[in-house]
């Protein structure tokens, strides 16, 4: 037998009979379901130094355990010094195995370690999407905090097949987001 995620097996025998019964789905079909997780990191200072940003995507690949893309710069902007192609952020999109195993380290360690931590924000983007933000990415317990040259913040959004708000939010509280005020409906 195949490895698979815990998250994945809570979601399939506790989260969707949960959902099923809350909301009332007739069709299993119908329950949301997290899609992918993609973790965005915006370096503006790799304007100046290049050395930044190759550090960054070391560090966000260990984080994401796959390799991260580099985004481009679409247009000069003469105030920042910044020319159109040049690397300002990275990012990478985490789906299946990968998705559930990331889900999980950021809810049972990686959130914990977050100083005077009360919980998350409870703002979903109104198309069934939350994007959750860090200011440092020293509370992933794969960056070794001695070898790091800069702190930097990062988005993480979870896309999710729901269509309303509400959906999306019963399933993220399901998985153990720790939302702010968690409310059951």
């Amino acid at each position: 037998m195949s490895y698979v995620p815990t998250l994945k097996t809570k979601y399939k025998e506790e989260i969707m009979p949960a959902l099923m019964k809350e909301f009332g789905y007739k069709s299993v079909m119908q329950i949301p379901r997290l899609e992918k997780i993609v973790i965005n990191q915006g370096i503006g200072a790799a304007v100046a130094d290049k050395k930044i940003i190759e550090n960054a995507q070391a560090e966000l690949s260990q984080i994401a355990g796959q390799k991260v893309v580099q985004t481009q710069s679409r247009k000069d902007i003469s105030n920042f010094k910044l020319r159109k192609g040049m690397p300002i952020g990275l990012k990478v999109t985490l789906r299946r195995d990968r998705m559930y195993e990331f889900m999980e380290r950021l809810i049972n360690v990686s959130l914990p370690r977050i100083r005077d931590f009360k919980g998350i924000a409870d703002k979903l983007d109104g198309r069934g999407n939350y994007t959750l933000g860090i200011q440092e990415h020293i509370i992933f317990p794969e960056i070794d905090i001695d070898k790091i040259s800069r702190i930097n913040g990062m988005e993480i959004t979870f896309v999710t097949s729901a269509d309303k708000d509400e959906e999306a939010y019963a399933l993220l509280r399901e998985f153990g987001l720790p939302f702010k005020n968690a409310k059951k409906n």
